[in-house]
């Protein structure tokens, strides 16, 4: 089962909870600390452009990029109404295929899009956003952490509206280095009519020191380790971890 076919028109729906301002405002507070003025920013793994658009309306120029044509489909349908300067530019590109037309000043990725990232990728990301980040420019990416994704092994959760019934497993994999996680949508059609679909996603864990030698290998320094939306150090136990490095 593929990742965000069923679960793409629904995406927002389920996902209403998420502190997109809180975010964009924890980007602008980093850009500050790091003395960066960005204009053009890349999202990657931009999903249904929630983001994006949040960071167009206060006043950058951006650029989503997802794999995903679905949650595309819908970035795409939500700009067309967005009330803001510049409209996002959207892109259909794997995290491993990134190929921009030209250099962007920031790149953000952001709930858990490196988590998608197989240990043997990393290098290969963090490479086409080298290229494409210009020299003193900024990536700030967010990840789940190990001890997160390992305490969720074998838990059953459960998320609903009126028109959308979702429930999904996890379940670590046996060398306990990626958590699979298998949904089942239940959406309301018309009246009576529902349908089922089905989809399973996949998130590896990575430690703050694997994604740390990585940066550094292909061009990247001054990395900063936060905790979740905060601007000071992760603290024991911590869910969410963000790090922030500087294009050398």
């Amino acid at each position: 089962m593929s990742a965000y076919l069923s679960l793409a028109p629904w995406y927002d729906a389920l996902t209403r909870d998420v502190p997109y301002g809180a975010f964009a405002g924890f980007y602008e507070a980093l850009f500050k600390k790091y003395g960066a003025a960005p204009s053009l920013i890349l999202d990657l793994a931009c999903g249904t452009g929630t983001l994006t658009l949040e960071l167009a309306r206060r006043g950058y120029e951006l650029i989503g990029v997802d794999g995903s044509e679905d949650m595309l489909a819908v970035a795409q349908e939500k700009a067309l109404d967005a009330r803001v300067d510049v409209k996002p530019i959207f892109l259909h590109q794997t995290m491993e295929t990134l190929d921009l037309y030209g250099t962007v000043s920031a790149a953000v990725c952001s709930l858990d899009g490196i988590n998608y990232l197989p240990p043997d990728s990393l290098g290969a990301v963090f490479e086409r956003l080298r290229l494409f980040v210009e020299p003193g420019g900024l990536f700030i990416f967010d990840v789940n952490t190990p001890e997160k994704l390992a305490s969720l092994d074998g838990q059953l959760f459960c998320d609903e509206t009126d028109d959308v019934f979702c429930v999904w497993r996890a379940e670590l994999t046996p060398d306990k280095a990626a958590l699979r996680y298998g949904l089942d949508i239940f959406a309301h059609l018309e009246d009576d009519v529902w349908e089922r679909g089905g989809e399973e996603h996949v998130e590896y864990l990575h430690t703050v020191e694997t994604l740390t030698r990585a940066l550094t290998a292909h061009g990247f320094g001054d990395i900063g380790v936060f905790g979740e939306l905060r601007d000071e150090p992760p603290q024991k136990g911590e869910q969410r971890v963000f790090l922030a490095a500087r294009r050398l």
